[in-house]
């Protein structure tokens, strides 16, 4: 599952979520396309709308227990979702745990 540009082959980044969020809802592995965390995320929202409500809240900030990691660092801009993001990056997105 990548894309294609002319004379080489571009991987855009993967989104992926854990087993505990798919108890919850549909959330496929894709890879889509964006220069932040915000624009691949919003990019896996717009294929896949129901995952949204269960990650980032009405305005758009993540939910208090959901984290993101690019490439297994956890992203540090929880309200813009800002970092970065390079072709061939792997974003996960899990339940933050919690507790004691």
């Amino acid at each position: 599952m990548s894309s294609v540009r002319r004379g080489s082959l571009s991987i855009v980044p993967t989104v992926q979520f854990t087993q505990a969020l798919q108890r919850h809802v549909s959330a496929p592995p894709d890879v889509v396309a964006g220069a932040t965390a915000h624009d691949v995320l919003m990019a896996y929202f717009a294929r896949h709308p129901g995952v949204q409500g269960y990650i980032v809240d009405e305005r758009g900030v993540l939910r208090r227990h959901v984290t993101v990691f690019v490439n297994g660092t956890q992203i540090g801009d929880r309200v813009d979702q800002s970092d970065p993001v390079a072709d061939g990056d792997e974003i996960y997105v899990m339940q933050a745990l919690s507790g004691g």
